[in-house]
């Protein structure tokens, strides 16, 4: 039930929300400070580690070939100083609608707005990137058994090539050849998505015991991994470290460069936020929150540089270039058109032409039987990945719908279900759409270009805040804040500069629509733009997550 109506006094103009008001559902819910530094750095390594590690490694390696283990050292610092401050704010603020939430309380409606639509990119783009991931290994799993789903129907090589060709770009081989041999529907990655947003409209809930066997699989599998490849390095693999460059061209092919592929991997890092929310449930939060943030993260950054190293070590992670000697953009259909060219037996092929690339590298040193395995521990254990996004989707959509920002068919909870399966079943219908067309590389770009807005957001909100409002309690203080916070918003800016051009044009169009949307619909409709602020985010008849959010990204 809602909490009686706060009016809230806008400011110069400006649409804030009442931090006070806030503030009293966070008073409802009480927690119980339980957690320490241990349990926090356990909860951030498995909430990090997954799809990215999992998918992206291919990827980076196109971009920056060897020089991706140094991408992951950057992405990995500015998720760090981007998480410290995220924490700030969750400590103070943990209620639901993340950076949302945040941004409405500090800068006013309007930011508010733009960082949860940005949100969208972060979560339903980022769930069909999950789903993308997975169909590869699916496929790969499936086909070993000699089941074997038509090309067809298992990428979408060839349309995305033909609408390539049809909106001007140049017939090359490659795109000719992907529109011919390619698939037209990722049909893996629908049904999956299809499947997540029925689980999530009927609100089954999963046991906390379940998830964390299916973070021990995913740590299982990579342990495996390294331990497998590492005494196979080989030093001239290595060589040249760097083929594009440190930074390549900002918007070159596909943000070439190791910081191009740092842009692209900042993917395997997100889901930190997990330990930031936790703020309030943390011993002393003030020493074990940066405990827990930092101790994840780095332990997360050692095993991505190891498993890189393992990878380039083995097998080499050179990138492939075009007939002409031009970069080809990572994970596209003139890359895997190329990469036949250059040898019809995917098992002769480039680290970086395959979907798999773990699985790919233990094939390639002859160690079958555990490339099955960590294929199928992908399979197992990334449909509870695309949950958690899709649902982080859905939470901050369901926030802004109670604001009056959204229509209130957003807002909508099933009558048996209890579960707001309106916005479930739009955000399903957005995820399945991009699963089924995109490749993953892009789609974690396009996911990443949300992210970065939204963190970035949040390192000034919390400079803001300790301008505007230094008494106010803190449970958690970043630590410098004038050195880190400004470190996080120019790191955000930085990568998102480095992604690929259609990736920083996506975030613009999209925020461009939004504000279309709000100054036409949700500006006149605003309950705090009509003096009502209602407290109501954690509230017994919201909707809780199916699944805690210890699975992992």
């Amino acid at each position: 039930m809602d909490m009686p109506n706060v009016t809230t006094p806008t400011t110069n103009g400006w649409r804030v929300k009442s931090l006070d008001a806030i503030l009293l559902t966070a008073q409802k819910k009480g927690l119980h400070r339980s957690l320490g530094a241990f349990q926090l750095t356990l909860l951030g390594v498995g909430a990090v580690i997954g799809t990215g590690i999992f998918v992206l490694t291919a990827v980076a390696a196109q971009k920056a070939g060897p020089g991706m283990m140094l991408s992951f050292m950057i992405a990995g610092f500015v998720c760090a100083v981007a998480a410290l401050c995220y924490s700030e704010l969750a400590s103070m603020v943990p209620v639901a609608g993340s950076a949302y939430t945040y941004t409405y309380a500090v800068m006013g409606e309007v930011m508010a707005w733009m960082v949860g639509w940005a949100l969208v990119l972060e979560y339903a783009l980022g769930a069909s990137a999950v789903a993308a991931g997975w169909s590869n290994h699916a496929v790969g799993v499936l086909d070993s058994i000699h089941l074997h789903i038509p090309q067809i129907l298992n990428n979408a090589d060839a349309l995305n090539a033909k609408i390539a060709m049809g909106v001007g770009f140049a017939p090359t081989e490659e795109l000719r050849h992907a529109a011919l041999t390619g698939g037209y529907i990722n049909l893996p990655a629908v049904l999956i998505v299809i499947a997540v947003t029925l689980l999530l409209i009927k609100g089954t809930t999963e046991s906390a015991r379940f998830n964390a066997a299916l973070v021990i699989v995913k740590l299982t599998a990579l342990a495996f991994f390294i331990a497998l490849a590492l005494p196979l390095i080989h030093t001239q693999n290595f060589h040249p470290f760097m083929p594009t460059g440190l930074s390549g061209l900002p918007g070159g092919a596909g943000g070439a460069g190791v910081i191009g592929a740092a842009a692209s991997i900042f993917f395997a890092y997100v889901g930190f936020d997990a330990v930031s929310t936790a703020a309030e449930e943390t011993i002393n939060p003030q020493r074990n929150v940066p405990i827990g943030l930092i101790g994840s993260l780095a332990i997360c950054t050692i095993i991505y540089i190891l498993v890189a190293a393992g990878a380039v070590g083995a097998i080499g992670a050179q990138p492939v270039m075009d007939a002409h000697g031009l970069l080809l953009p990572a994970d596209s259909g003139a890359l895997h058109a190329r990469c036949a060219v250059l040898s019809p037996d995917l098992a002769l092929q480039p680290l970086v032409c395959s979907k798999e690339p773990l699985v790919f590298v233990l094939q390639s040193i002859n160690h079958g039987t555990i490339a099955w395995f960590v294929g199928l521990a992908a399979v197992i254990a990334l449909p509870s990945v695309v949950l958690m996004m899709m649902f982080g989707q859905t939470r901050v959509f369901f926030v802004m719908a109670r604001d009056g920002l959204l229509p209130p068919a957003f807002a909508k909870v099933h009558p048996k279900y209890k579960t707001p399966y309106v916005v479930t079943a739009v955000t399903g219908m957005f995820a399945l759409i991009f699963a089924g067309v995109l490749p993953v590389g892009a789609l974690a770009n396009y996911s990443n270009s949300g992210t970065l807005f939204a963190f970035a957001m949040v390192a000034i909100a919390v400079m803001v805040l300790r301008v505007k409002d230094p008494t106010r309690k803190r449970s958690f203080r970043t630590p410098m804040v004038w050195l880190v916070a400004p470190l996080a918003v120019i790191g955000c800016v930085v990568l998102y500069v480095y992604l690929d051009v259609a990736s920083q044009l996506v975030l613009v169009g999209w925020g461009a629509a939004g504000l279309l949307v709000y100054f036409l619909y949700s500006r006149s409709r605003s309950h705090v733009g009509l003096g009502l602020t209602e407290v109501h985010e954690l509230d017994a008849d919201v909707p809780q997550p199916p699944v805690p959010p210890f699975t992992g990204l």
